[in-house]
């Protein structure tokens, strides 16, 4: 089966604020240049996740991803999808003050060729992201379930499930509209809370674990493609049984080499 990607067209800040409520958005998230290349003309926005600390280097949670570890995996990125809109998640620590947000926000703009940041936090934070905005750094707020105060939250909590709760994340929503961010994660929320929130603020929402009436979705790629065997959120499908196929064909792999059937001629100079 073809892919068929006459209908890829590279975003622009401008072309995403106009796709508010009338086309849904797909975003998928990549550490490296491999899997960058082949999303890059499918998704329309390609976010360097700090998630990659958990699916990538093994750790608990996203806590310690650091500064220096999202800049190389967006270098990596922005090398195998030259054409996508890269995104790159600031990690935990790196936007305590305002001053201290534009200074890394600065170097990564300056060592990557990323087109915009995100950071997590609503109404506590909208002063810091209508600081970059000011300062020429294009930013995506992400509001709701947010996985850099997964401590100080006691855990990963689904919101929204109250009147006052909702309130609040429509605060939220408008707060960090207000404050210049181009889009909107939103994650981890009652769908029907998720669907307030959206027709609140004028800038796209890209869901995640927030039903279907956001603007647009986003996944983790190995949550996705079935390669993360750890537990499976329930917010995620699988469209590729991934794990299984590579341990499948590794499994064959050293099967030939003991059997002495790899290499074959096909394979000798």
């Amino acid at each position: 089966m073809s892919i068929i990607k006459n209908n890829f067209e590279k975003m622009s800040i401008t072309k995403i604020k106009k796709a508010k409520n009338t086309k849904k958005l797909t975003v998928i998230t990549a550490y490296d240049a491999l899997f960058a290349k082949l999303f890059s003309e499918i998704a329309d926005m390609i976010l360097v996740g700090d998630s990659l600390n958990m699916s990538f280097a093994g750790k608990n949670d996203t806590l310690s991803a650091s500064l220096e570890q999202m800049i190389y995996h967006t270098n990596a990125v922005c090398n195998g999808a030259k054409d996508a809109f890269v995104i790159t998640d600031m990690p935990f620590g790196t936007y305590i003050n305002k001053d201290q947000a534009l200074e890394n926000a600065i170097k990564v703009y300056a060592q990557t060729n990323a087109a915009a940041i995100k950071i997590e936090g609503g109404e506590d934070r909208a002063f810091i992201v209508e600081h970059l905005t000011k300062n020429s750094i294009a930013v995506m707020g992400h509001i709701g379930l947010m996985p850099q105060y997964v401590r100080s939250e006691g855990g990963y909590k689904v919101r929204g499930k109250t009147d006052e709760d909702i309130e609040q994340l429509i605060k939220d929503a408008k707060a960090i509209e207000k404050a210049g961010a181009f889009s909107l994660v939103i994650e981890g929320v009652m769908s029907d809370a998720a669907k307030k929130i959206s027709q609140e603020v004028n800038i796209p929402t890209i869901g995640i674990g927030a039903g279907k009436d956001t603007d647009g979705q986003v996944l983790v790629w190995s949550d996705m493609l079935g390669f993360f065997e750890e537990f499976k959120p329930k917010f995620v499908k699988h469209y590729l049984n991934g794990a299984q196929l590579v341990k499948e064909s590794v499994e064959q792999y050293r099967s030939e080499v003991q059997n002495g059937t790899f290499p074959s001629k096909n394979e000798e100079y």
